[in-house]
């Protein structure tokens, strides 16, 4: 799994070193490298690949990945994208230039089609697709991206999530991303204004409730309605949004799980009953029907024999925002901690 972990100056090639890294590290050596090529970047164990030069082509696993790079100013470097993003679903003044990028395909892109794409540098969101669906097929090798011509890295915020050692209670393996990310792609400048409003963001929020005490934040439940209602898909203490959550001043329901993600059932969240409960929907490209969505979802929770009569349905404390800006690492994580807890403590968030 290769992780956009650190950049710096160095040698060629991967390393067999594997393990020495840290966070603290990531951001120190992401510093480093802001004056130019080489550029290295280490997996999630450690292991360095090199960029002797910016990335020509690059091909992004899906839209996560695709608005990074657009923020960045590298977005005409991107010759194609899996997993688009809908019309209207990214900000106005990305939403144009992200409908321009070819579609490679509409879920994970088809292992032919990626090593034929031309591209020289390949970057998955995820460490692994198969959970997302698309009949996807086999997956390139390490060594068919490098016959191919293609360096191939993945987001560390999202890749290495689940073998964190620990809770994840800040947005700094986000902002180690968009660092490292800049550095690769000849976009420092950029990358360092992208983080420094990121941190103003959360900064903010901090100031205004980040003293409640712990036993008066209230608890939170992201309620993943697209990944279906059978069996409840909780987030857990090393995925992205349980730093959301945190820093907006609550406490993620299930942040007593380690991991990314788990299935549970309806009996843990009743035995849970939180406070509020965020309807997690995916971004349906406009307001009218993300808005229909958001009414099914809660409609859903009001009209279930288990949920109607959890607290947060009773008092009708229901968060409207969407799944992506939540749970997959971006620049919008930092909004979305604002937008939670100008909820959550109002008069008190600006």
């Amino acid at each position: 799994m290769l992780g956009l972990l650190v950049a710096g100056c160095g040698d060629g090639g991967k390393d067999a070193d594997k393990g020495k890294g840290s966070d603290k590290d990531a951001a120190a050596g992401a510093a480093v490298s802001a004056g130019g090529f080489p550029v290295s970047v280490t997996d999630c164990m450690g292991a360095k690949t090199t960029f002797a030069a910016a990335p020509k082509k690059i091909v992004t696993s899906n839209a996560a990945g695709l608005e990074l790079l657009l923020r960045l100013g590298a977005g005409d470097k991107v010759i194609g994208t899996g997993f688009p993003p809908g019309k209207g679903t990214l900000p106005a003044d990305l939403d144009a230039r992200a409908q321009q990028v070819k579609v490679l395909g509409k879920t994970v892109i088809a292992k032919e089609k990626l090593l034929g794409s031309g591209a020289d540098l390949y970057i998955d969101t995820f460490a692994s697709m198969g959970g997302m669906g698309g009949g996807m097929g086999d997956a390139p090798t390490e060594a068919e991206f490098k016959a191919a011509g293609i360096k191939h890295v993945f987001l560390k915020s999202t890749a290495c999530a689940a073998d964190r050692k620990s809770p994840v209670t800040d947005l700094s393996a986000v902002q180690d991303d968009i660092t490292s990310l800049g550095a690769v792609t000849g976009t420092s400048g950029e990358a360092r204004e992208l983080v420094a409003g990121m941190k103003r963001t959360v900064g903010a929020v901090q100031s205004a409730v980040g003293s409640t005490a712990e036993s008066a934040r209230p608890t939170y439940f992201f309620f993943d309605y697209d990944a279906g209602t059978k069996q409840p898909s909780v987030v857990c203490n090393r995925q992205v949004a349980h730093a959301v959550i945190t820093l907006a001043g609550a406490r993620n329901a299930f942040g007593d799980c380690d991991g990314d993600f788990k299935q549970v059932g309806w009996e843990d969240v009743i035995a849970k009953n939180p406070d509020w409960i965020q309807l997690g929907v995916r971004d349906r490209g406009g307001e009218a029907a993300n808005k229909a969505a958001f009414d099914e979802a809660q409609k859903w929770l009001r009209d279930n024999p288990a949920t109607k009569g959890l607290k947060a349905v009773e008092e009708g404390h229901f968060v409207r925002i969407g799944s992506e800006r939540t749970t997959i690492a971006g620049v919008s994580n930092a909004d979305t901690v604002r937008e939670i807890a100008k909820t959550l403590y109002p008069g008190k968030v600006g």
